[in-house]
């Protein structure tokens, strides 16, 4: 009878526990009882607890509302620096973008929760105005500024762009890494072409005070690879699962204090889609053959 009753007590207790915590968090929806007590979340290219906080501060207090957890910042030093904490249980929940995406799925295998897909994301390929270099086959021996090793944008698909033109990326350019300064770069001759994202190129060219008279775009790609929030192979798979659901269920309240943050702009019209990994072997492609397969 003892037995019983504490049996019975410890129902009502677990109950009364999970009664409070949905009702603190106006969550009405049922947590699968995998559902952990708390989340760690980690940006990739954030670093410092006070840049998550004035990029990502809403969007998590909108997450946790939606979940009905309790989610901590966790911030990581590097892009590469999530898979280590994953793979440690230090961080539950990652947002990446494409390319570190790939590291954390190979390394720590990151389980794809959601993608977010951005209406005006591909890469262009620029040259200056007075430039002859029409096609992408033109590019064979010159110099290409492009934004950093690893950027999807500015790296990864503008070399593939050039893969497909028939150019061998270790032999047949030279590129070199820039960050936005490649645009004066290519404005003084010191390069002969650009490349960087379409939802970035008016706003770099403003912000350097050059004009888009002075240039032309000679390609533009295809929709890129999304950047995609990942879950710790160690979390319930029932709880993940939950979790992509209520994401997409309340996709507009998450996307729209997401872009409340000036740094986050760029997702403005996005939506939240299902993640398939195989949207990502563009990136793994790239990866091969500039002879940095093992880096995955």
């Amino acid at each position: 009878m003892k037995r019983r009753n504490l049996l019975w007590y410890s129902l009502l207790f677990a109950a009364g526990c999970t009664t409070g915590i949905n009702s603190t968090n106006n969550n009405s929806e049922q947590l699968p009882v995998t559902a952990p007590k708390n989340l760690k979340f980690a940006v990739t290219d954030v670093a410092g607890i006070e840049n998550l906080q004035r990029d990502f501060g809403p969007f998590r207090t909108t997450l946790e509302e939606i979940l009905g957890v309790k989610i901590e910042f966790f911030p990581v030093e590097n892009p590469t620096a999530a898979a280590p904490a994953l793979l440690s249980r230090e961080v539950d929940i990652v947002f990446a973008g494409p390319s570190e995406y790939l590291i954390l799925n190979a390394r720590a295998k990151a389980i794809p929760i959601i993608a977010i897909e951005r209406i005006n994301y591909h890469s262009i390929i620029v040259v200056r105005a007075d430039s002859k270099i029409k096609l992408l086959s033109q590019l064979k021996g010159k110099t290409i500024a492009m934004r950093k090793i690893g950027s999807t944008s500015g790296h990864i698909a503008p070399t593939k762009l050039l893969m497909d033109a028939g150019l061998n990326p270790q032999t047949d350019f030279k590129t070199v890494m820039l960050d936005d300064k490649g645009v004066q770069a290519l404005k003084k001759g010191e390069v002969d072409a650009w490349a960087t994202a379409s939802d970035r190129y008016k706003n770099i060219l403003e912000s350097e005070g050059l004009s888009e008279k002075d240039f032309s775009i000679i390609f533009t790609s295809k929709l890129l690879p999304n950047d995609v929030f990942v879950a710790s192979n160690q979390l319930p798979s029932s709880f993940i699962e939950d979790m992509r659901s209520r994401m997409i269920k309340h996709q507009d309240k998450l996307i729209q204090s997401l872009v409340t943050a000036k740094a986050n702009q760029k997702y403005k019209g996005s939506k939240l889609i299902t993640a398939n990994d195989t949207d990502y072997n563009i990136i793994r492609e790239v990866y091969q053959k500039i002879g940095q397969g093992n880096f995955l």
